[in-house]
């Protein structure tokens, strides 16, 4: 993989998501979404897909604080992205009844209790290492950032899957870093819980 490094999504470092996204409007999942799934109801997502949920993530980045960290390879081409931040910035995924439902009802409203929801690996960069890149630099930020836990509900791989169908992440790496499982609602995907507190990141 070489050099890697990632930088939070600030206003500034938009049009280095676009490339990742893959640059237009309604190309590929990324392309429809714009990171808006976890955050509006599914008609509202449906409704708005590519341009529209494209300028509602703007805002919210132009708003702060950053939703996100973009990763960069060494000669600083934008190769990835993970969204990572408070589970009360993503309420969707805290909806009652999603496998990405927290257990205790406080806790998606708690400012320390932070949630990785996303990634997306730029096609032409997958399988050279970037999604346990973007993983390691998500529970640097978070741990930086004052959350005290950070949940996640990846995929249990067991086959090859289309990359786009893996954007919660592979469970695998996780656990990997410590990640303990605390719930499984669907057999091939487990929430599962770093504790950050006096911990350092497991590379």
């Amino acid at each position: 993989m070489g050099h890697f490094v990632a930088h939070p999504l600030t206003p500034e470092r938009w049009d280095d998501l676009v490339e990742v996204f893959g640059g237009g409007e309604g190309r590929g999942d990324c392309g429809r979404c714009w990171c808006m799934w976890w955050r509006l109801p599914r008609k509202a997502v449906g409704g708005n897909a590519g341009r529209g949920n494209k300028a509602l993530f703007a805002a919210r980045v132009q708003d702060g604080p950053p939703p996100g960290l973009v990763g960069y390879d060494g000669d600083g081409v934008p190769v990835g992205w993970v969204q990572v931040g408070p589970r009360a910035d993503v309420p969707v995924w805290n909806d009652p009844g999603r496998l990405t439902a927290p257990l205790e009802a406080g806790d998606a409203a708690d400012p320390q209790i932070w949630g990785i929801s996303c990634f997306v690996v730029r096609a032409g960069h997958r399988r050279k290492g970037y999604f346990a890149a973007l993983l390691d630099a998500a529970v640097d930020w978070a741990r930086a950032n004052g959350a005290r836990v950070l949940d996640a509900c990846p995929v249990e791989a067991q086959d090859k899957r289309p990359a786009p169908s893996l954007y919660h992440g592979i469970a695998a790496p996780f656990r990997a870093r410590g990640f303990a499982e605390i719930a499984r609602r669907r057999p091939e995907r487990p929430l599962l819980r770093l504790r950050l507190e006096d911990r350092k990141t497991v590379r």
